[in-house]
């Protein structure tokens, strides 16, 4: 015991009178990590069209559905595909320039609504009659399939975690590299949204045995339609 107690005030004894290192400044940090990721797209550049292939190859393996589509053709595709899924109730800013042109495609049977009261007010009606919710992302991360998502009045958190099913729109043209990249280029320091959300895929959990299960704590389902806008402004965003 004695043995083990001068041991621990030795080490203790050492701690103490070792002088602390000054902090690193920040602007010496952001400087780091600028160069570092600035090396590494450098030693492996992503053309802005690459990174569509990239973003669908990594929600593909996070289990969503995604496709690349014209932006005058994507209406009519998700209305085909919201008939062919028996969809019936769909959640979306009815007010935005993508929810006019969905709410002008979609069939006879598909109920486009908006989110214009308080979730108390029809919670148990969301939860049990709505069978979908389209958002339109802000931006998205190719490296890793992540879609930004800035919740508003309109479109808030609930449409894409309510609906068994959530339907995401991503322009080609907002397509980052890496999180790195997306943070800087929309300069998330000078100010970054209070409600920012990073989707990647389903909702899904595993139990002890490591079986994934889709849909415990979100959505079962995700489609993303990726919309191919570089033909106006080819070169698309660093």
């Amino acid at each position: 015991m004695s043995t083990a107690l001068t041991a621990r005030e030795r080490m203790l004894g050492r701690l103490r009178a070792a002088a602390p290192s000054a902090p690193e400044a920040v602007e010496f940090i952001d400087t780091a990590i600028d160069q570092h990721y600035l090396a590494r797209r450098a030693a492996a550049p992503l053309p802005v069209r690459d990174r569509i292939a990239a973003m669908q190859a990594a929600l593909r393996a996070a289990h969503a559905q995604v496709d690349c589509v014209s932006a005058d053709a994507w209406p009519a595709l998700l209305a085909q595909r919201l008939g062919a899924h028996g969809a019936h109730r769909l959640l979306l800013d009815t007010g935005s320039a993508e929810g006019r042109a969905l709410r002008a495609a979609l069939p006879q049977g598909v109920e486009a609504l908006a989110f214009a009261r308080p979730l108390a007010q029809w919670k148990g009606e969301l939860f049990d009659t709505v069978d979908a919710g389209l958002t339109v992302a802000r931006s998205g991360i190719a490296a890793t399939g992540t879609l930004v998502i800035a919740p508003d009045a309109a479109t808030p958190r609930t449409v894409s975690l309510a609906p068994p099913l959530h339907i995401c729109l991503v322009y080609a043209s907002s397509l980052h590299v890496d999180l790195h990249a997306a943070a800087r280029a929309e300069r998330w320091a000078d100010g970054m949204p209070a409600n920012l959300v990073l989707v990647s895929g389903p909702s899904k959990t595993s139990d002890i045995q490591q079986t994934l299960a889709y849909g415990a704590h979100g959505p079962r389902w995700l489609w993303v339609l990726i919309i191919d806008d570089l033909s106006v402004q080819e070169g698309g965003q660093p």
